[in-house]
């Protein structure tokens, strides 16, 4: 029990019982909104290149080795994670959010600087792609920490859904907005492609781009103006209890085997899937997938686990005390849904129908139920290892699926002529995650303290 791992005075509520109650402010909704938003942004500069590949290789001249770098860095980003887990614990959540805006605005603003040289222009853009992705670690840890600071017990893990989906819905409207703003490189004129088309794809590039510094600097702005660090009075009890110090929280993490099962449960298939769906549309040329309509798959997949996540958050507020109920349930059908698009693809032999709507719906489904379990599994991370502070616990898990993200991103960039063995190892990958999730023994520390200790 997380309980028994820190000493009385470090559980020590901060709360003067008998002269301030916890309570909620409704300015919460105006903090979630702006991290929501910062969340959206990072997750649609993070995948603005891969949905207009064919342009940005026509109008910048990219290399294949340049479009996955441009991918790559998000994965990459995550290297100074730990960084930003020390600094979420020690400067508060202000701090950290200024500057995570802060990163991607200069991210932003370089990609925008008018530079006629294409060589530099290329490495002003993977600079501004790299400093995007610094602020993936904050996008991506801080969503527990956030709700746990501001909202009651009642509404956490609907606002952690909220929170956390939101850098999933970006890249995901990445896949309309890039190929409705950005023609793709007309190949029947070379005339016409070594003229005013080169000027117009380009113009467009730098549309987007512009617009997309313009919407983060508002934000950014926004921020600054207003992110409070705190609410004046703490909405809960375990929001106001003293929590572990950083160092004694790495060591307890790494030393609890709850937490390694679990963390392993999320890593493992979420940093596969990630790897996985962005080169879907490889997966799929083989049966005559055409990349348009793998760009759709890939878009209603993280849309539908977005709505699912949310969904299954506020389930989760409603109906307390069933996190891992709901994780088997998700993960059932991941399972389920991977072996049947596994399968579909050897219909020589399992003779499954081999349609575009068996594709659409097993992909959309394996999606959204991967897609849909990221927030329980953050709920269930903090619940697991209180008093441990959330950005800390959820900073390790994310930072070790990205490290799956990132090493299989990698060698598919030099080796990606036979990729159907991708398929047998995602099916393996989720009924691995389902194993150690039936295998785990729950609890809910912070929960009790609050229904317990607040009575």
């Amino acid at each position: 029990m997380g309980l028994d791992w820190s000493r009385p005075e470090e559980r020590q509520a901060l709360l003067s019982p008998g002269r301030s109650a916890p309570r909620v402010f409704g300015r919460r909704w105006l903090v979630l909104i702006l991290f929501s938003a910062m969340a959206f942004l990072q997750g649609l500069v993070w995948n603005t290149w891969g949905p207009v590949q064919n342009s940005a290789k026509t109008a910048y001249g990219f290399s294949n080795l340049d479009i996955a770098l441009l991918v790559l860095w998000g994965p990459i980003g995550f290297l100074p994670c730990f960084f930003f887990m020390w600094l979420m614990d020690n400067k508060g959540l202000r701090i950290t959010v200024l500057l995570s805006a802060f990163l991607m605005v200069l991210g932003a603003g370089l990609r925008c600087i008018p530079v006629q040289d294409t060589f530099i222009k290329r490495r002003l853009i993977h600079g501004g792609q790299l400093f995007n992705g610094f602020a993936g670690p904050t996008v991506m840890n801080a969503a527990p920490f956030l709700s746990t600071t501001w909202f009651s017990p009642n509404e956490r893990a609907t606002a952690t859904a909220i929170a956390s989906m939101l850098s999933y819905l970006g890249g995901a409207c990445a896949f309309l907005i890039g190929p409705l703003v950005v023609p793709a490189p007309n190949v029947t004129s070379n005339i016409l492609l070594r003229s005013g088309h080169i000027a117009e794809i380009k113009d467009r590039i730098e549309a987007v781009m512009y617009a997309e510094f313009g919407i983060i600097f508002v934000v950014f702005a926004a921020i600054f103006a207003y992110f409070p660090a705190r609410p004046p009075v703490p909405p809960s009890v375990a929001a106001a209890s003293r929590r572990l110090s950083y160092r004694s929280s790495i060591c307890k993490l790494l030393c609890n085997f709850r937490f390694l099962m679990i963390m392993l449960a999320y890593a493992i298939p979420l940093g596969f899937f990630a790897g996985w769906s962005g080169v879907l549309d490889l997966i799929l040329t083989p049966i005559h997938v055409s990349q348009v309509d793998a760009g759709w798959i890939g878009f209603w997949s993280i849309v539908g686990g977005c709505v699912v996540g949310i969904a299954v958050g506020r389930f989760a507020d409603s109906i307390r005390g069933v996190l891992k109920p709901i994780l088997v349930l998700l993960f059932s059908g991941a399972s389920l849904s991977a072996t049947w698009f596994t399968l579909t693809f050897l219909s020589t032999f399992t003779h499954l129908p081999l349609t575009t709507a068996t594709l659409y719906t097993s992909c959309i489904l394996i999606g959204v139920f991967l897609n849909g379990a990221v927030p329980i599994f953050f709920e269930l991370f903090v619940e697991t290892v209180y008093p441990i502070p959330e950005g800390i616990a959820c900073g390790v898990v994310t930072f070790l699926s990205n490290v799956f993200m990132g090493v299989l991103l990698l060698f598919l960039t030099f080796y990606h002529t036979e990729l159907s063995w991708l398929n047998w190892c995602l099916t393996g990958s989720c009924l691995l995650s389902l194993l150690f999730i039936l295998c785990f023994r729950e609890s809910y520390d912070r929960l009790y303290l609050d229904v317990f200790v607040s009575v």
